[in-house]
């Protein structure tokens, strides 16, 4: 089985995303409750959401031009595997999922 690390990005941050009303944030908090459930043991890590960023150059800091709102680590067969993972996702509704591949570092 191979890790992937699942990035979600969205337009808003997830601190904006958390300022909605309690009963949406409840309601939205079910639906990755229901999502992780379904998922099972193939999530390793539920993850967290993250704040704000900064891009780090040899030139120094910026702010990035994409959002991560937050992050998972799964474990699947194959990327289609980690994709099927995703279908229903609620994080579908307000950005996009990227799946990142896990690789092995030689000689560690």
């Amino acid at each position: 089985m191979t890790k992937y690390l699942v990035l979600y990005h969205a337009d808003v941050g997830a601190e904006e995303q958390m300022q909605q009303s309690e009963e949406a944030g409840e309601a939205g908090m079910q639906a990755w409750i229901d999502w992780a459930g379904r998922t099972g043991p193939a999530l390793l890590d539920f993850g967290t959401p993250l704040g704000v960023a900064r891009a780090v150059t040899s030139g120094g800091t910026t702010t990035p031009t994409t959002t991560v709102a937050g992050y998972s680590i799964v474990e699947a067969a194959d990327a289609d595997a980690a994709a099927a993972l995703m279908e229903g996702h609620p994080h579908l509704e307000v950005g996009t999922i990227q799946l990142h591949e896990a690789l092995e570092v030689p000689g560690m």
